[in-house]
């Protein structure tokens, strides 16, 4: 599947079909958009627990899936050798196929919700610089034109 944007620096990501809502899940993924990791992990696991809500609802079956989504995208950045302190989340929804429930006589039901979770960790900010010792030189005597 195409991703939305592919970033200039270093990322890792995952792309999973999830059978949830399409307005919940773009809900959620707006809220932890462009946050860095561990906020956004905090987040929905306070959401999980029902600790904190979004717009007075905990959309406990989305913030679920894309809790276990951001985590196996984790998993793909340690797999990369990404630095998990300068990590940002980019998240978004999409709709999924449309799939329907068949019922009696050859005839279509219920519309099954299915939604694409992209995710997508950029590793963002300064590269930590680690000091350089400079080698002491020795003070050689300058020699004299004259000698």
């Amino acid at each position: 599947m195409p991703y939305t944007f592919v970033p200039k620096q270093k990322h890792a990501k995952a792309y999973i079909m999830y059978p949830i809502s399409e307005k919940s899940a773009s809900v959620v993924c707006r809220a932890i958009k462009k946050k860095p990791l561990v906020r956004a992990k905090r987040l929905l696991e306070d959401l999980n627990l029902k600790k904190r809500s979004l717009q007075g609802k905990y959309y406990s079956k989305a913030v679920k899936h894309i809790l276990e989504a951001l985590n196996s995208c984790e998993k793909n950045a340690y797999a990369l050798g990404l630095d998990s302190g300068r990590l940002m989340v980019h998240a978004s929804a999409h709709l999924g196929p449309a799939t329907r429930r068949r019922r009696r006589k050859s005839a279509w039901g219920n519309r099954l919700k299915r939604t694409y979770i992209e995710i997508i960790l950029i590793e963002k900010g300064k590269e930590a610089v680690k000091p350089v010792k400079k080698a002491k030189q020795k003070n050689e005597p300058t020699p004299k034109l004259g000698d």
